[in-house]
């Protein structure tokens, strides 16, 4: 099914993924719908008041999911019968080994599976703007970024490559029923990615490792909610067992190109003035 020039909406318009997603659709001539609860088209996973107009008219869905799973299959099924034919989901690379703390993404996954129409899941590894959009911009910043993880390395994948993927399985045929996991293309500790950003931004930061005791404490002295904190040593967790480690081929599966490197990220984000 050739989904070239329908209407696309893309859930989650303003996250990471989801800008990057409306930017590339658009250059390309699609029609996108993006909605968010702050978008030109108001979306709201907690009001469903607000689905039925986003999805009026769209062939396609761009699905990044709540952190609730209860309202995802009632979405899906109300997507359908409106007129949807494709999903693109978004979850997150190791999903087939843990869900604990990922419910939502979880739940997005099995609901386009049931959905009976064409549907693509993409599980990417942690994303290198994780280190200059939010999570841990501020501790590098600082001058120090302490997590619990240990020598683990995390092949981080690039959110322009996922945007990429993304919009050309909205787009392009071939790729339904299909699970592709995204990372760079190599494995880095967080030590070594540290080191990178600190010689790309030209001054010093230290990693740090901690435990997971000491993690939670310190975020939760930051202000952070003791469930969010209880996720991430979650998160950190599934990462030590090593789940994550090796490079995955989805980048090169759908654009025919290698990912792209850390230390290419690290500069352009450098050069943008991430960590001074």
């Amino acid at each position: 099914m050739n989904m070239t020039k329908k209407e696309i909406l893309v859930l989650a318009a303003t996250g990471k993924t989801g800008r990057r997603v409306t930017a590339r659709l658009r250059a390309a001539g699609e029609t996108v719908r993006a909605a968010s609860r702050s978008s030109e088209t108001r979306f709201d996973w907690t009001d469903p008041a607000t689905w039925d107009a986003a999805l009026t008219g769209a062939t396609a869905v761009y699905l990044v999911a709540p952190e609730e799973p209860g309202p995802v299959h009632e979405f899906v099924e109300r997507a359908v019968k409106a007129g949807v034919r494709r999903f693109v989901a978004l979850s997150g690379r190791g999903m087939d080994k843990v869900q604990e703390g990922f419910e939502g993404m979880a739940a997005a996954e099995q609901a386009v599976r049931d959905s009976g129409v064409e549907w693509t899941i993409i599980r990417p590894n942690n994303f290198a703007q994780n280190f200059d959009e939010d999570l841990w911009r501020e501790p590098l910043r600082s001058g120090r970024l302490a997590l619990p993880i240990g020598d683990t390395p995390e092949p981080f994948v690039d959110v322009e490559d996922v945007a990429e993927v993304a919009a050309a399985l909205l787009t392009g045929d071939g790729h339904a029923g299909n699970v592709y996991e995204l990372s760079g293309p190599r494995g880095l500790t967080f030590a070594e990615a540290v080191a990178i950003i600190a010689r790309a931004a030209r001054r010093p930061i230290r990693f740090e490792e901690l435990t997971p005791q000491q993690y939670r404490a310190e975020l939760t002295a930051e202000g952070w909610p003791e469930e969010a904190a209880d996720t991430l040593n979650v998160m950190f967790a599934h990462m030590r067992e090593g789940h994550l480690a090796e490079p995955a081929d989805g980048v090169r599966r759908v654009l025919g190109r290698e990912p792209a490197a850390f230390e290419d990220y690290a500069a352009r984000a450098a050069a943008a003035g991430a960590w001074t």
